[in-house]
């Protein structure tokens, strides 16, 4: 077996200046500038309020922002990127890549008491796995888990179906975290409600429609290998609000009623960059792009020349730069500005309504109605874009109507159709789209593979699937397979490469900048970074000056 070697320690550094300023729940600072334990921060998001907190059910962002709190991973990853330990000390994999041994850290405990062990992993793997939890996010990372078995009490090892070179990655994250086996033989409903993990924070209250109140662990022993310090965290107590409305959250952080906001508008960001008292935290989402996919499973977009059509009718990069004030740049890739592996092609995604035109003429939309839209065979040349109002913030939805804009101008009839989260993913499960935004977060570029392999199209158990280009292409699937398998560094970038332009060459998405993680901190929080694996904010080495 090739056992991994210890690794170097990052540390991810907080974005902005910490500055004057103070919130009517601040601890007393130290005078020398050290943290200082005691007080309650308060957390105001602007993201959906999480129907579970616990992430193995279903499994997207708003989850992982509060449960980064109060659940762990078997691994992390600093700053570089590297795999690091965190509830699992150390790892083999056999020469064949078909199983992994994960040796445990010793001495941890959940907060309910049931110690941490071998048996508990295996238990959390079999509560993703089952289809009754409806994981969609976790279940996919752990796919290729074909059973687990205990080694030893601090031993467990885990079989595979083929080998897999984003195990790691898939295993830092918080959709497969650490929950106590004892907690998890409860209902679903009873877990959901305060899930158990071996965290900093212990979630104590959850009043639904306003607020999570997460109470620190005072026998925490087990922060990630890059934190900032052991022991118990600073904070005494953590209250997790839910305010939907940009202004308002920020007008909450001015006025001292809230320390930390999330989803900053772009022109708030602007402003808090300018005001001298307020941080600011700029931390990217790894894996996918925020992107808009068009649904190659039917028409329009299945005929390739009606979706570089829209492609070349999108003006994204005026779009961009008028609306996010420098706060975003342009992303012509599938991938993340901060996943190393990316493939940029701008030359494929350039505005050109002229070459738009000649490519709808070439596909027989030849004609147009009276209200100046294309027509074939009696048809208007239609897109039916549903926008989550819950994930899309007001800047990203102007965005998508300036896109309607200047699609209508080479003939396309773009409908924006604003749902709630819920109608959102049901119109998507109903394949009622003809082109969406899915923010879709997951460490490394084996995204592309639960994003475009073929295999995406089929849901998960929750009913979620992620392939919404509905791409269906056996080369691009023999790539992202060989990809996945490979622990060949060379090979495996090369064959990332080879997908990449494929997808990007077939235009099934349109690339409009990374997603966005901008947090807004009071000049009174110290110590607030976001993870390296998902870019959620950790309030383990956080506190008050």
């Amino acid at each position: 077996m090739k056992k991994s070697s210890l690794l170097l320690i990052a540390t991810a550094s907080l974005a902005g200046l910490a500055l004057t300023g103070c919130t009517g729940s601040q601890a007393p600072g130290a005078s020398d500038g050290s943290p200082t334990p005691g007080g309650t921060l308060t957390y105001a998001s602007g993201d959906a309020e999480p129907t579970c907190l616990d992430p193995h059910v279903g499994g997207n962002y708003p989850q992982a922002l509060v449960s980064t709190q109060y659940l762990e991973s078997l691994v992390s990853r600093d700053a570089s990127g590297t795999i690091i330990p965190w509830l699992a000390d150390s790892w083999q994999v056999s020469d064949d890549g078909l199983s992994w041994d994960f040796t445990l850290r010793d001495g941890v405990s959940f907060t309910d008491g049931t110690p941490f062990d071998a048996a508990a992993v295996e238990a959390n793997i079999a509560h993703v796995q089952n289809p009754e939890t409806g994981s969609s996010t976790g279940y996919l990372g752990l796919q290729k888990i074909t059973s687990t078995e205990t080694v030893s009490p601090l031993v467990v090892r885990i079989h595979l179906s083929t080998p897999d070179s984003a195990l790691l990655e898939s295993l830092s994250q918080p959709w497969v975290a650490i929950e106590s086996p004892t907690a998890l033989a409860r209902t679903l409903d009873e877990n959901c409600l305060s899930p158990v993990g071996t965290g900093p924070f212990v979630v104590s209250d959850w009043v639904k429609q306003d607020s999570i109140t997460l109470t620190r662990n005072d026998e925490y022993t087990s922060p990630p290998a890059d934190a900032e310090h052991s022991g118990s965290a600073y904070l005494d107590q953590i209250t997790w609000k839910f305010i939907p409305d940009s202004a308002t959250r920020y007008a909450a952080l001015q006025a001292g009623e809230v320390d930390v906001i999330d989803n900053a508008q772009p022109d708030t960001i602007v402003q808090a960059d300018k005001s001298g008292n307020i941080q600011h935290l700029d931390a990217p989402r790894p894996g996918a792009s925020n992107r808009i996919e068009l649904n190659a499973g039917k028409a329009p977009f299945n005929d390739e020349h009606v979706r570089e059509a829209f492609v070349r009718s999108a003006n994204v990069d005026d779009a961009v730069s008028s609306l996010f004030f420098g706060t975003a740049a342009r992303s012509t890739s599938a991938l993340s500005s901060i996943e190393p592996l990316g493939v940029s092609r701008p030359d494929l995604f350039a505005y050109d309504p002229d070459a738009a035109n000649t490519l709808l003429d070439a596909a027989g939309w030849t004609a147009r109605d009276a209200d100046g839209y294309r027509v074939k065979d009696g048809k208007r040349l239609s897109v039916v874009f549903p926008v989550s109002t819950n994930q899309s913030i007001p800047a990203e939805q102007s965005v998508f109507e300036q896109i309607q804009a200047t699609a209508k101008e080479t003939g396309f009839d773009v409908t924006l159709s604003p749902m709630d989260l819920s109608s959102w993913y049901t119109a998507l499960g109903s394949n009622a789209y003809d082109a969406v935004s899915a923010p879709y977060t997951k460490v490394g570029p084996d995204v592309l593979r639960f994003l475009y392999h073929s295999d995406g199209i089929t849901p998960a158990p929750s009913g979620y699937f992620a392939n919404h280009s509905q791409v269906n292409d056996p080369t691009l699937d023999g790539y992202l397979s060989a990809a996945s398998q490979t622990s060949e560094a060379d090979e495996r970038a090369s064959l990332y490469t080879d997908a990449q332009n494929l997808l990007l060459e077939g235009y099934y998405v349109l690339p409009l900048y990374d997603q966005q993680n901008h947090y807004l901190l009071g000049a009174n929080v110290e110590g607030v970074r976001a993870l390296p694996t998902v870019s959620t904010p950790t309030f383990y080495d956080a506190w008050l000056n």
